[in-house]
């Protein structure tokens, strides 16, 4: 399964919308239980400050099937990025000359 395929799989057709990041049936995280895994990257959301976020569906080993928002994700613990500024939206290696 490729989870940035352009294609939806067939299980995410009865997903539910978690309003956690976890499964809504077992409790586990996506990290503990996920045995399939989708992005829809076809269909961003724009929220505050040009923030793009994307649905993230989920196939528990529970056989339950779940969906968040991909800004609903707790913080990585390999740190968090520094946001960039949204007046600019690109990197200007001349910016200091």
């Amino acid at each position: 399964m490729d989870a940035f395929s352009a294609l939806a799989p067939s299980w995410t057709e009865k997903a539910v919308h978690a309003h956690g990041f976890n499964c809504p049936t077992c409790r586990k995280s996506n990290v503990e239980a996920a045995k399939n895994v989708w992005i829809n990257r076809r269909s961003p959301v724009y929220g505050e400050g040009q923030k793009r976020k994307w649905q993230e569906f989920y196939h528990c080993e529970c056989g339950c099937a779940w969906w968040a928002w991909s800004s609903d994700r707790p913080p990585s613990e390999l740190g968090e990025r520094p946001e960039r500024e949204p007046n600019r939206p690109f990197f200007d290696p001349l910016d200091d000359w």
